[in-house]
């Protein structure tokens, strides 16, 4: 089966279930509009075996333009919107792309390929026109990612890859039903977003409410109006979501009684006083909707206390690992389960993994091997050498331990681990998770750096305008205290403006280190 076929299968079985939600447009309604495109998109030239781009926020012509390529027999080649000309005709070069679907604000000249307007009206339905009989084994889509060497690679997923991803999700079957509405702002070009809102939504028969921007306004507006069942996020705006919701209930004075009940309000409900602390929880569930069932995080690693402030008010919340090669979430937490601190769950259906060359604290590097995990680098023979075994497991580059459960906790990526002149090994993320609790931080980014020669753990802090070295270096050396002392921070530096992030808000070590070298933040004086 490919992914058009999957699309057909779920229209059968969910006829008249909304699937574009803020559209109101049903999975019926849905089919035509992809059929239409691909009228569209064969009158301009594309036809079996082209390579089609697409740039575009998640608006609903990418969806309908996606399934469009795959009626005409295309590979979807899917395009970050942030950024340059320069990179988005590499990537047409390396890829042999012949069109890009794109909003016009994308537009610019170039030789490299035709652009078409993703946002022009369709004419008719073509009934001469017929799907196009694609294998399992075709290759669906092409995303650049810059792996574990920092060089950019083309990852080729194939029909059966993504499929295997959806088929996968039906773990969450405990959460998600058919008619569902998913929240839908994490970009689709990225893996995240596009299992969630493309795959998840299909295999469960769910709708989409498509939002193209980060506007905190118009989320909550959205909440209001539509009221999701399914909110997938980034684990930091869940954390801006906990801390406007405490600042809240602290500004109204509130927060000593609230807190009390969220902390003991499975008690409260044992002794039968359940409406107290429904009154209590419902003014914070009403800014999801009232109806939020399953919060859904993935990108990045989620603060425990993030998690479990959002279990105690009786939502569910799943934390997934993943990454392109593998179609996103390989790895799926158990909802509602309180888990020590970057615990990501076990291998979804059809997949396994494997810790390898662990030290004496029991941390690997996680390979893995399944339906998902893609089949190799396009075009990168020596490097899909190094990344794969004979047995075909997948090398991650994930620093990453197993509990008595079975339950995986994240350690850190393997080239971002610091070795240190004695041979220790310092994990960046376990540190920014201990620094980014303090008072005034916004972010932070520690990595190995040089100092008069000798390796160290340094730090750069975002911070709130009114944060100082002299309060920095307080709060930076009695979180030190929390772990072992050769982990200890003792060279950091600061700045008040953002630090360069990923479209999933991760930071970028490497500029933030290349900022430091060029002198671009204040640097504490030992």
């Amino acid at each position: 089966m490919n992914m058009f076929q999957f699309l057909e299968q779920t229209t059968k079985k969910y006829p008249d279930v909304l699937y574009l939600v803020r559209e109101n447009v049903t999975y019926t309604g849905f089919m035509d509009l992809v059929k239409k495109r691909a009228a569209s998109l064969h009158d301009a030239g594309v036809g079996a075996g082209d390579v089609v781009g697409i740039l575009s926020h998640n608006i609903p012509q990418f969806p309908i333009t996606l399934f469009a390529i795959w009626y005409l027999g295309g590979t979807v080649l899917l395009l970050d919107t942030n950024l340059t000309p320069f990179e988005y005709d590499n990537m047409a070069s390396i890829t042999k792309c012949k069109f890009v679907c794109a909003e016009k604000s994308f537009f610019y000249k170039t030789q490299k390929f035709k652009f078409f307007d993703i946002t022009s009206k369709d004419g008719k339905i073509n009934s001469k026109l017929k799907p196009a009989k694609l294998k399992d084994t075709d290759v669906a889509t092409l995303s650049f990612t810059s792996g574990s060497t920092g060089t950019p690679k083309v990852v080729p997923l194939t029909h059966y890859n993504l499929i295997e991803c959806a088929n996968s999700l039906l773990d969450m079957r405990e959460w998600l039903s058919a008619g569902d509405v998913l929240y839908g702002f994490l970009p689709m070009y990225h893996i995240f977003g596009f299992a969630v809102e493309i795959l998840a939504t299909l295999e469960y028969g769910a709708g989409v409410l498509l939002q193209p921007t980060v506007n905190p306004k118009e989320i909550l507006a959205d909440f209001k109006q539509y009221r999701p069942q399914i909110i997938p996020a980034v684990p930091r705006l869940f954390e801006v979501f906990r801390n406007k919701i405490i600042d809240t209930i602290k500004s109204q004075k509130k927060w000593m009684l609230f807190s009390f009940i969220l902390k003991h309000q499975k008690l409260l409900r044992k002794i039968g006083l359940s409406k107290l602390v429904d009154k209590a929880f419902k003014p914070v569930l009403d800014v999801f909707g009232g109806r939020a069932r399953l919060l859904i995080a993935g990108g990045a690693a989620t603060k425990p206390e993030i998690e479990n402030f959002f279990v105690d008010l009786g939502l569910g919340f799943i934390q997934g690992f993943g990454m392109t090669e593998t179609v996103g979430p390989i790895c799926i937490s158990k909802p509602c389960k309180g888990r020590v601190p970057f615990a990501f769950g076990a291998p979804t259906t059809n997949n396994e993994v494997e810790i390898r060359d662990k030290n004496e604290d029991g941390v690997g590097i996680l390979w893995i091997r399944g339906n998902q995990v893609f089949g190799g680098y396009m075009n990168n023979d020596a490097v899909n050498r190094e990344v794969f075994d004979e047995r075909g497991f997948f090398n991650t580059g994930d620093m990453v331990s197993m509990d008595k459960n079975g339950e995986l906790h994240f350690a850190g990526r393997k080239k971002q681990v610091i070795v240190l002149d004695s041979g220790k090994n310092v994990y960046p993320d376990e540190l920014e998770g201990l620094f980014i609790t303090i008072p005034g931080v916004k972010n932070v980014a520690v990595f190995e750096h040089k100092v008069k020669d000798k390796t160290v753990a340094y730090g750069v802090f975002s911070v709130e305008k009114d944060m100082t070295l002299e309060k920095l270096a307080a709060a930076v050396a009695n979180a030190n205290k929390k772990v072992a002392s050769y982990k200890w921070v003792t060279h950091f530096a600061m700045t008040t403006e953002d630090l360069p992030t990923t479209s999933t808000q991760k930071v970028k070590h490497h500029i933030v280190r290349q900022n430091l070298i060029d002198g671009k933040y204040t640097i504490r004086k030992e």
